[in-house]
């Protein structure tokens, strides 16, 4: 089971956004990390910080749902229109809020895709 890295991560591009979560997931239980507590201090911007740092951070955004509501079908449809994902995917990303719906887009995306998902009836934080 000599596999390069190249290798691994040619197979995860082969599969769904949902088995390469469920896999994530499979990963932190078994060696008791936690992917989120190793992105942070990444994210975080080197020392002496300065405006342009902060600029730069903030151009990005995550657009998080933190609820689907009671149109949840409507919901489903929105998400797999902004993402490309399949309908099981979709409902899976919706079922298990809060959850990121699109990581790292510009602001006014973010925007759009927040407005669009609170008028399907979804809860939703630009983070």
């Amino acid at each position: 089971m000599a596999t390069s890295t190249q290798d691994w991560i040619e197979e995860l591009k082969g599969i769904s956004v949902l088995e390469l979560a469920e896999r994530i997931k499979a990963l932190e239980e078994e060696f008791g990390v936690s992917a989120a507590a190793m992105a942070a201090p990444a994210a975080a911007p080197a020392g002496g910080g300065g405006d342009a740092a902060e600029e730069e951070e903030s151009s990005t955004v995550d657009v998080m749902l933190t609820g689907a509501g009671d149109k949840k079908i409507q919901v489903i449809k929105v998400v797999r229109a902004a993402t490309g994902l399949g309908l099981k995917e979709a409902k899976a990303l919706v079922d298990e809020a809060p959850k990121p719906v699109k990581e790292g887009i510009d602001r006014e995306e973010a925007d759009k895709l927040k407005q669009e998902l609170e008028e399907a009836g979804a809860s939703v934080e630009v983070k």
